[in-house]
C-alpha cells in the first residue's frame, strides 16, 4: 500500500464539480482549489438531469488546473463525495444511453402492474430504503421503458466518471446503499431489491470491497504525471462524508447540512453481519462504510430557497440583507413557510410545487418570506432530529455546515434557536463533503 501524502479529494455535487488537494491529515493546501459549475437541466415535469461527458469533462478541467499550477505534486491517493441516489444508463459499450437522473428528478414511476415489496416494513429495515421514484428500484423498470435502447447496464454518475479515468468503476457499499439496493448488513446486492428493479446483478457496478483502490489509465495518467501513481479509493456518498467532515462521525453529534438541499443525520458502528439497529418509518439509513452507518432525513429545500427567493423577491445583497434580517426574531418571523417547493424527499411523494407561504399582509417584507422559508426549515429538521435522538438513545450535539447556513448568519441563528437546548456548533469549513471523503480514506489506511 502506498505511503501517505497528500489527497486529491472531489465533491462530485449537483451544483459544481470541486477538487482540492488536502495534506496528509485532511487539512485543505490554501490555494489547491478548482471548480466548476454545473447547472441541472429541469423543467416544470420534474426532470433534474445532468449530462455526464460534460460532467467528466469539468472535473477533468479541475484536474488540469490543479496540474498546470503544480498543485497535483506529492499527491499519493485520491478521494470523492459524490452525489447519492444518481442513475445513468448505459450500453453495452459502456457509453451513456441518455442523461444523469440526479436525485431532484420526480418523474419515474413504478409499473403499473408493480405490487412492491412483499413487506415493506422489513425492506425498510433491511435496505433503509423505501420502494420510491429516488431510488434504484423504481428508477431502473422506468429508465428501461423509456430508452430507445435497451440499456446493458447501469451506474451511478461517480462511477461513471471513474470508469473512464481508470478504466474500472466500481461502487463503494456508501453509494450502493444510497442507490435503495443493497442488504446493509450482508453489504451485498438485496436480492427482493434487484428483482422490483428487474436488474440483475452483472447490470449493476461491482461492490468495491475494503481498501479497494484503483489507478488512472495510460491516457490520464500521462496527462497528469503526479497522479500516475496515485491510488484511488471509490467515491463515498456525499452525506456520508459530510458527516465525517462535519466533525458528527459517531453517534455523539448529528450532523445538520445545508447546501442546495439539506439534510440530517447520525452515524454509528456497526460492522458487516451485525444487525440493524431499530429504524423508525419515517427516516432512511445508508452505509457510511464497511463498518458505519448513517440514519437520517433529507429535505428537497435548502440553499435553492435562499436563491429563490433572492431572485424572486429581488431582495438585497450582503451587508444590506443581513441587516434587514437582523430586525427579526428567529420563530417569531409573523409569516409562516411550508419549505416544500421542490417537493419531498423520501419516504413523502408531495410533488415539487407545493409549497406555501401563510400570514403575508401588505406590510409584509421580502426578508420576512426569506426568514419564513429558513425558519421553515430549521422547524421541519427539529422535529426529524427528535426523531433520530430516539434511536441512539440520547440528545445529541449538531455540528451545523454548508454553504448555504455558512452564507447566513441569521440561519444559523435560526438553528440554533430551533434546537435548543442542544448545543450547536458552526462548521466552518465549507468542503465538508470532499474533507470527509478523504478522511473516510485515512480511516481505512493503515498509517492514517
Amino acid at each position: 500500500m502506498t505511503p501517505l501524502g497528500n489527497i486529491l479529494a472531489f465533491d462530485l455535487g449537483t451544483s459544481s464539480v470541486r477538487a482540492l488537494v488536502l495534506d496528509a491529515h485532511a487539512v485543505p493546501v490554501p490555494g489547491a482549489l478548482a471548480r466548476r459549475k454545473q447547472s441541472p437541466t429541469v423543467d416544470d415535469d420534474g426532470a433534474a438531469t445532468l449530462d455526464a461527458q460534460a460532467y467528466l469533462a469539468a472535473l477533468i478541467e479541475c484536474v488540469d488546473e490543479l496540474h498546470a499550477a503544480g498543485r497535483l505534486d506529492g499527491v499519493t491517493h485520491v478521494a470523492a463525495s459524490a452525489q447519492w441516489h444518481s442513475i445513468l444508463p448505459l450500453d453495452a459499450a459502456g457509453k451513456p444511453l441518455g442523461p444523469v437522473l440526479a436525485w431532484l428528478d420526480t418523474r419515474p414511476r413504478a409499473p403499473e402492474t408493480a405490487t412492491g415489496p412483499a413487506d415493506e416494513a422489513a425492506f425498510h429495515h433491511r435496505t433503509g430504503a423505501w420502494w420510491h421514484p429516488l431510488y434504484w428500484t423504481v428508477r431502473i423498470p422506468w429508465l428501461r421503458e423509456r430508452s430507445g435502447t435497451a440499456p446493458a447496464a447501469f451506474t451511478g454518475l461517480g462511477e461513471y466518471v471513474w470508469s473512464a479515468l481508470l478504466g474500472e468503476g466500481p461502487i463503494s457499499v456508501s453509494q450502493a446503499s444510497g442507490a435503495g439496493v443493497l442488504d446493509l448488513s450482508a453489504q451485498t446486492w438485496d436480492a427482493e431489491a434487484l428483482s422490483l428493479a428487474g436488474a440483475r446483478e452483472k447490470e449493476l457496478p461491482t461492490l468495491a470491497g475494503p481498501g479497494w483502490r484503483g489507478r488512472l489509465r495510460a491516457e490520464y495518467a500521462g496527462r497528469w504525471p503526479a497522479l500516475a501513481k496515485a491510488e484511488w479509493a471509490a467515491p463515498y456518498g456525499d452525506g456520508a462524508a459530510s458527516n465525517v467532515g462535519s466533525g458528527a462521525g459517531d453517534a455523539s453529534r448529528a450532523a445538520i447540512t445545508v447546501g442546495t438541499s439539506a439534510a440530517v443525520r447520525v452515524a454509528q458502528e456497526v460492522p458487516a453481519g451485525a444487525p440493524m439497529p431499530p429504524l423508525p418509518s419515517q427516516l432512511w439509513r445508508y452505509r457510511l462504510d464497511h463498518t458505519r452507518i448513517v440514519t437520517g432525513r433529507a429535505y428537497s429545500g435548502g440553499g435553492n430557497l435562499f436563491a429563490w427567493a433572492q431572485r424572486a423577491l429581488l431582495l438585497p445583497e450582503g451587508d444590506a440583507l443581513d441587516a434587514a434580517l437582523d430586525e427579526i426574531v428567529p420563530g417569531r418571523v409573523g409569516v409562516w413557510a411550508d419549505p416544500r417547493f421542490g417537493g419531498d424527499r423520501p419516504p413523502g411523494m408531495t410533488p415539487p410545487g407545493e409549497g406555501r407561504l401563510g400570514g403575508l399582509g401588505l406590510t409584509t417584507t421580502g426578508p420576512q418570506i426569506l426568514a419564513a422559508l429558513m425558519d421553515g426549515v430549521c422547524a421541519q429538521i427539529a422535529t426529524d432530529l427528535a426523531v433520530l435522538e430516539s434511536t441512539v438513545g440520547r440528545a445529541v450535539d449538531v455540528r451545523l455546515g454548508g454553504g448555504a447556513v455558512a452564507a447566513s448568519a441569521w440561519w444559523r441563528r435560526a438553528f440554533a434557536s430551533a434546537l435548543a437546548p442542544r448545543r450547536v456548533e458552526a462548521v466552518e469549513n465549507p468542503e465538508v463533503g470532499a474533507v470527509g471523503a478523504a478522511m473516510i480514506l485515512l480511516a481505512d489506511h493503515p498509517n492514517g
